[in-house]
């Protein structure tokens, strides 16, 4: 019998406390994943100012801090109650304003029909089962034209499993299993759901958005390293970044 995939939420306010102590993420860019370059970098987004900003899985409201920070007008919306705690105080201590808002990441009723000039999300998606249902919504309130952009844990890291740094690289799950992931982080139960690089592209695509970029990015070469590093990172891309546009309604 298959196993009842963990509610990422509750994790999530169990973990919060811990991650957050341990990952320290800058307030002053916004990021897409342990141990790769961030927004500087890759110039995804464009020029924020006087945009409407949404970041779907804001957790700490590190990334939409750094948006209103650029002027736009910042959206935060998370499943984690205890997330969003320390999103407010962090808020509060930097001096700016963001809307921070709890929900599932589809629900985007309190926001307009193409009101969003950006859409924004680092490594919450894998956190979803039902994709496409969040892209349809997502483009429902971006503006025509407007880009989609996000990172998750690249499917092709799935196969391989990296607990033991002295085991060799093996190929241990199928790529195209997409039962629920369960593990433990810090002791916290969560569950990853595996969607292959077609699975997100058909999906994009047939909720009418066209793809522009798609990137795997080699880790940094050198600098401090995250708590998640591996060395297989290495070798395997740990991290998918795309960025997709609306293209109507």
């Amino acid at each position: 019998m298959p196993a009842v995939p963990t509610d990422n939420a509750a994790a999530w306010d169990r973990h919060s406390a811990g991650y957050q102590a341990g990952a320290k993420l800058s307030t002053e860019v916004a990021h897409y994943g342990p141990d790769i370059g961030t927004e500087a970098d890759y110039r995804l987004l464009g020029e924020l100012k006087g945009k409407r900003v949404l970041e779907l899985g804001c957790g700490g409201g590190q990334c939409s801090i750094a948006f209103a920070k650029h002027g736009a007008t910042a959206i935060g919306i998370d499943f984690s109650a205890e997330q969003l705690a320390f999103a407010r105080r962090l808020v509060e201590r930097e001096g700016v304003k963001v809307e921070l808002r709890q929900g599932d990441l589809a629900d985007l009723a309190f926001l307009r029909a193409d009101s969003i000039d950006a859409a924004f999300s680092a490594f919450a998606f894998g956190f979803v089962d039902d994709l496409n249902r969040v892209f349809r919504q997502v483009h429902r309130v971006l503006k025509v034209g407007a880009p989609l952009v996000f990172s998750l844990p690249h499917p092709a890291y799935d196969m391989i499993d990296d607990d033991d740094p002295d085991q060799p690289l093996l190929v241990r799950r199928s790529y195209f299993d997409r039962s629920p992931i369960d593990y433990e982080w810090n002791g916290v139960p969560f569950t990853d759901y595996h969607h292959t690089i077609s699975d997100l592209y058909m999906g994009l695509v047939r909720a009418s958005y066209r793809v522009d970029v798609i990137l795997e990015p080699e880790p940094t070469p050198s600098g401090p390293r995250s708590p998640d590093w591996r060395e297989a990172f290495r070798h395997v891309p740990r991290t998918l970044i795309v960025r997709v546009r609306k293209e109507g309604n």
